[in-house]
């Protein structure tokens, strides 16, 4: 567990502390911590924002995700599925920012399903200190990576199809590899698309029209990020207004700004008043102080019982 905390520090200076739930525990209680910032799973960012916030705290506490990318039929499907691919198996899918459930709508699911298909086989799966062209690392823990995997067969058990099984393509790797996976015919019912996996498995949902899609992204109890792939601009115009979520993307598939703006998720993405870097990252680590003064000229001196005016 990783927090960012301040405490009676020179100005600008913030500690980045890392320990186990006896040492955050202690940090959200202690009384020279003013503010604390998280990013982990959604019920440990609640935990910390209300303990935190309880004891007096300032809390930023960042939570889980579910990114959707929605492809409506007049998309590039080459385009879509290169996005696709690059968003869900970059960084092996530990990111908070990884695309794991592409919603396909109408005529489009066939051939971007084959399309994603057709590049997982060139997707190079290795130890990066090693092999200089892995563009694929190993997840963070054995047990994570079995967590990771159980989501094949139990997808498979749910009714979905296994249009790729990564497990086999990591099988002669030394370490917590798991090789991408792809899962079709998916729906909000299995237990693949109501958690967040956090690996290189990628859910494709198939819905009929543009409004099933969003009701999906804004029935998640998530809202970090969302995005949308089309040439139509009132469909997309449409969608930044109606997609629930804090980070919403036109063709692209990840939508992180660059840092000099806020951004950050809603509902159980984000625990605070606050997003990440840019003002709102500066007013979150800042106290603002306003200070009033004048000079005047004595001789104008009065007794004045009225509210404060700008002279």
């Amino acid at each position: 567990m990783e927090l960012l905390a301040t405490a009676g520090l020179p100005p600008g200076v913030v500690n980045l502390v890392q320990g186990d739930k006896v040492a955050v525990d202690r940090l959200l209680t202690h009384p020279d911590i003013a503010a604390v910032s998280f990013v982990g799973s959604t019920p440990v960012a609640r935990a910390i924002y209300e303990a935190g916030t309880r004891n007096g705290k300032r809390v930023q506490a960042l939570g889980g995700a579910k990114n959707h990318m929605i492809v409506l039929p007049d998309a590039d499907v080459e385009l879509a599925a290169d996005a696709a691919v690059s968003a869900a198996y970059g960084s092996s899918g530990e990111r908070c920012m990884a695309i794991s459930a592409v919603v396909a709508v109408g005529s489009v699911a066939e051939p971007l399903v084959a399309a994603i298909d057709a590049r997982l086989d060139k997707i190079r799966i290795g130890d990066g200190l090693e092999d200089p062209d892995a563009e694929m690392g190993p997840l963070i823990t054995a047990e994570h990576r079995d967590r990771v995997a159980s989501y094949i067969d139990g997808g498979r058990a749910e009714g979905a199809a296994v249009v790729r099984d990564g497990r086999p393509d990591a099988a002669n790797l030394d370490g917590f590899f798991l090789g991408v996976s792809l899962l079709d015919h998916v729906t909000p019912a299995m237990a693949c698309y109501r958690d967040e996996i956090f690996g290189p498995v990628l859910s494709v949902l198939r819905v009929g029209s543009y409004d099933d899609a969003v009701r999906l992204v804004n029935e998640s109890p998530w809202g970090n990020g969302a995005a949308i792939f089309t040439r139509d601009g009132g469909a997309a115009r449409r969608f930044q207004f109606e997609a629930g979520a804090g980070m919403v993307g036109i063709n692209v598939p990840i939508p992180v700004p660059v840092s000099y703006y806020s951004f950050g998720g809603w509902k159980g993405s984000l625990f605070g008043d606050t997003h990440m870097y840019g003002p709102e990252g500066i007013h979150f680590y800042t106290r603002a102080k306003v200070v009033t003064s004048r000079w005047p000229d004595p001789a104008t001196s009065s007794v004045d019982l009225g509210f404060p005016r700008n002279r």
